[in-house]
């Protein structure tokens, strides 16, 4: 009996602990682990990163098994025949080696591919995390605001049956009760919205959230750093890089078609014959294999001279993916910072409303402030409590987009 009385004493106290809040770390993890469109990019580059493989293969030696059977009516009778023939290029002019620099330069843009997937995954983690702390946030402060007004218009009816209140005192404090509760109403369709979008890209219902820290490991300490490591990092400049060493490597690779190659082949066979004529036949050979071609149609300097325009093509688009990068990085930066002031505005104004309807209240029983006052004094510290957590929402996401323009947002960073 002790012992299960103990059980249930545990179990209430587990029950009425306080849930741990979720951190943006916990998040990403989640995400990263379950998120569709992050395994289906790895799978994807998991396919790219058999191309060099595949190219290595066009320079090895390749063996093929044939085998046949008939019946010839003139011959009278039927006959089979079968074999094995191998054969091992030896000189090829290039073409091998540049076919596997072009597959080696599309597997590498392939990873920056699927790093700036990941840092488009994390970026919405972030949004959706950062949308519904908010959204939480606002309903806190809706709720607050009810719970204080509910206190006031009790208070106010209080007064006004002492005789040191007005009728008109209750009606507006009535009058903000009823539009505090439908700001709460509102507030909790943006909560249900908010939470299904964080259920869809992290994979699992949401709980209570914790706020993030200030500023996310990473960030670079200057514009200019930051432009310089956007040039360095950003996967769409680096991927833009690859994909023009794998045009100069067609390049090369369209030259070899032209040129001439060597190889070693040999081949091993046996027939046999039945019918009216029954014979057996065994051959074998092996040889040196050398070709040439003489003349193609223009079809060779036709592709050489598409490939050398694939490949100046992919040098501006690696310029424009650089300049872009550089663009986004300033952007970002300026977000952040100006995200930041607001965030430190913010707290100020939150801090000093807060003193100011204090004072309100202080007064307002002395009987120097009307309702009136209580009800401009509080709305100004709900307003600047939602100020602040929209600019805290708006510092993490704008925090991420900086990270991600400098090649840096990915999952390790948050622990």
């Amino acid at each position: 009996m002790n012992r299960r009385l103990l059980l249930a004493a545990a179990s209430l106290a587990v029950a009425a602990a306080p849930t741990r809040a979720e951190t943006l770390a916990e998040a990403v993890r989640a995400a990263a682990a379950t998120s569709p469109l992050l395994a289906a990019a790895r799978a994807r580059q998991d396919a790219r990163a058999e191309l060099p493989e595949q190219a290595r293969a066009l320079g090895r030696l390749t063996a093929v098994v044939e085998a046949n059977g008939g019946y010839d009516r003139f011959y009278g009778g039927g006959n089979t025949a079968g074999g094995v023939s191998a054969d091992l290029p030896i000189w090829t002019s290039g073409r091998v080696r540049s076919a596997v620099r072009a597959a080696n330069a599309d597997a590498a843009a392939g990873v920056q591919a699927l790093r700036d997937v990941e840092a488009s995954v994390l970026i919405d983690v972030v949004a959706a995390f950062a949308d519904l702390l908010l959204q939480q946030q606002a309903l806190a402060i809706a709720s607050a605001q009810i719970t204080l007004l509910d206190r006031q218009v009790a208070e106010a009816e209080a007064r006004f049956r002492l005789g040191t209140g007005t009728q008109t005192d209750v009606m507006q404090l009535r009058a903000q009760r009823e539009g505090a509760t439908a700001t709460e109403l509102s507030a909790r369709a943006a909560l249900a919205a908010a939470e299904a979008q964080y259920r869809a890209l992290v994979g699992r219902a949401p709980g209570r959230l914790e706020q993030p820290s200030a500023a996310l490991p990473g960030l670079p300490s200057s514009a200019l750093a930051a432009r310089e490591r956007a040039v360095q990092a950003n996967p769409g400049v680096l991927a833009a890089a690859s994909d023009e060493q794998a045009a100069r490597a067609r390049v090369d690779q369209a030259r070899s078609e032209g040129a001439p190659s060597l190889g070693l082949g040999g081949s091993y066979g046996y027939g046999f014959a039945f019918g009216s004529r029954d014979g057996a036949l065994r051959a074998a050979s092996a040889g040196v294999t050398f070709r040439l071609p003489l003349l193609t149609g223009g079809v060779v300097a036709s592709r050489v001279r598409a490939a050398a325009a694939g490949a100046r093509a992919a040098g501006y688009d690696r310029d424009a993916a650089e300049r872009e990068a550089v663009r986004n990085a300033d952007t970002a930066w300026s977000n952040a910072a100006a995200a930041r002031a607001r965030v430190d505005a913010g707290e100020r104004a939150v801090a000093a409303a807060t003193r100011a309807l204090e004072g309100v209240r202080a007064e307002y029983s002395l009987g120097l402030r009307s309702t009136l006052d209580i009800l401009i004094a509080d709305q100004s510290l709900r307003g600047a409590q939602l100020s602040l957590a929209g600019a805290r929402s708006d510092l993490v996401v704008n925090q991420a987009v900086l990270l991600r323009s400098v090649g840096a947002l990915n999952a390790g960073i948050f622990g």
